[in-house]
């Protein structure tokens, strides 16, 4: 059975910097307040520019070239509010009517989650967010018979959460472990299946028995102390997208984790939980519990997958490991660069998704904007919101292959 601890999210109504690792939760506020403070916290960091606008040469991908024929009319856009709540969607729109001056921009970005469901019913020309669920694509193909077509629009960020970060795989700073391979993760954090999935697809060669199954730190050739001691896995709320996608690079696409997981969820405190200190002093978050960072902390045997672990946002006693596809290497850190490569193998993207069951059935201004988007105008325009990181060339050339 699987341990649930309860994580606080620090963007509820007072934030305070008192001490509460052993502190109890009273009360919790309910699902529009989380909204109601994750809002609150997107006003700040929406606005910022995380990385220089400058920071890469772009000159080696693909300039935009317009097609013959101006294009005209509305782009509807859903899904993603990061694409706003910062000002790419902006930057993209006056960018591309730069050459297509006739173009409108309609925007209804609240949540990924509509990206899929607002072109199945109609109500969109393009849905924009992380990719999307096997729920989410199993709702679109019943009702159009067919997949939506993806694109791959930018890099997830280095260090700004929200922004489709990549994550870091985490252990103690005692931890004589300093690299892992993405195989090892899976015998780690996962466990005997029968196969697993890719979107909709049922994959039984996906399946493995459970003398894989690595459990204590001697199977990853430490010795001494920590030969026979148990890993602790962390990880997130499996009702939470990012568990899914750590499923899917992960275990192949299966739910079946390790039995021993301890997972996290974020949570906010109403302002009326409040508690006195010994020293009388008021903590407008009330009592909290411990959150994952804190857990880690105290645990020498743990392993977690962080998003954005940077050394700013992360406890001096934790490290990131280096990682590789496979033993036979090579591995490579957790940095901005190795994330913009795309050679960190946990490196996150963004997608846009157009309805069609081929890319000559997308509306000219849909397939237009989507050929500018991943040129080296459009991922200028990703660069100067400073969140989000510019595609590679080659990514960008895999993207136009798609739109021709």
């Amino acid at each position: 059975m699987k341990t649930i601890q309860y994580t606080p999210l620090l963007l509820a109504f007072t934030l305070v910097s008192a001490p509460f690792a052993h502190a109890q939760v009273d009360k919790v506020a309910g699902g529009l307040a989380m909204q109601e403070a994750r809002a609150e916290g997107l006003l700040t960091k929406g606005k910022k520019a995380y990385y220089p606008a400058d920071k890469w040469d772009l000159s080696d991908l693909p300039a935009y070239q317009p097609s013959e024929h101006k294009v005209s009319g509305t782009i509807r856009m859903w899904g993603s509010n990061y694409i706003v709540d910062g000002f790419l969607g902006e930057y993209w729109e006056k960018a591309f009517q730069k050459f297509h001056p006739d173009v409108k921009f309609e925007y209804h970005m609240l949540t990924t989650r509509a990206a899929a469901p607002s072109l199945m019913f109609d109500v969109s020309d393009l849905g924009i967010g992380r990719k999307i669920t096997t729920e989410e694509l199993q709702l679109y193909q019943r009702y159009r018979n067919s997949d939506p077509l993806e694109i791959t629009i930018a890099t997830g960020s280095y260090s700004v959460t929200g922004w489709q970060p990549a994550f870091g795989i985490v252990v103690h700073k005692d931890n004589p472990l300093t690299k892992i391979t993405m195989e090892q993760l899976d015998y780690i954090f996962g466990a005997e299946r029968l196969g697993g999935w890719v979107g909709t697809d049922w994959h039984p060669e996906f399946a493995r028995g459970p003398e894989k199954n690595i459990r204590t730190w001697g199977q990853l050739g430490l010795t001494g102390e920590w030969a026979n001691k148990l890993i602790t896995p962390y990880g997130l709320n499996q009702r939470y997208h990012q568990a899914v996608e750590m499923s899917d690079k992960l275990l192949k696409g299966s739910d079946k984790w390790n039995e021993r997981l301890r997972i996290y969820a974020n949570y906010v405190i109403p302002p009326d939980a409040v508690d006195k200190t010994s020293s009388g002093s008021s903590l407008g978050f009330g009592r909290l519990k411990r959150g994952m960072n804190d857990d880690l902390v105290l645990d020498r045997y743990c392993i977690a997958y962080v998003a954005a672990p940077t050394p700013q946002s992360l406890p001096p006693q934790l490290k990131v490991l280096e990682l590789a596809e496979t033993s036979k290497g090579p591995y490579y850190a957790y940095t901005i660069d190795n994330l913009r490569s795309r050679k960190y193998p946990l490196f996150d993207q963004i997608y846009a998704y157009a309805d069609g069951k081929n890319v000559h059935s997308i509306h000219p201004k849909v397939r237009e904007f989507l050929r500018f988007i991943v040129s080296r105008e459009g991922q200028t325009e990703v660069m100067r919101d400073g969140k989000y990181l510019p595609l590679t060339a080659e990514a960008c050339r895999e993207q136009l292959k798609k739109l021709q």
